[in-house]
């Protein structure tokens, strides 16, 4: 089946995690780093996206995710389509912005 807009996913990992004690702004640290090593970028603080070829692979991050999961604090976890995505509107104050690239997909025939 060949890659395309409505198959393609984002997961988007929305959080906020106390950072009042040492412990607690280690495991905020801890998960960001975690979720970065997993290929997440951060589109705003406390906001990371990742981009999956498919939702069987999203879900294999997502589970990877919940997971990493600190013990205190409320994360979200969304997928969208990159249709859904793609029709994201993205400012900077009054300034449009572009949204992040997509990397590069490799097909094996």
């Amino acid at each position: 089946m060949r890659i395309n807009e409505y198959r393609v996913m984002w997961i988007m990992v929305l959080f906020d995690l106390p950072t009042e004690t040492k412990k607690d702004r280690k495991n905020y640290a801890q998960f960001r780093k975690n979720m970065m090593r997993d290929g997440f970028t951060m589109f705003q603080f406390s906001a990371y996206l990742r981009h999956c070829p498919s939702r069987e692979n999203a879900e294999v991050h997502i589970k990877r995710v919940k997971k990493l999961l600190p013990p205190l604090g409320h994360v979200g976890i969304l997928t969208i389509t990159d249709k859904q995505f793609g029709m994201m509107q993205i400012f900077f104050g009054k300034e449009e912005k572009e949204k992040p690239s997509i990397p590069q997909q490799l097909e094996l025939f």
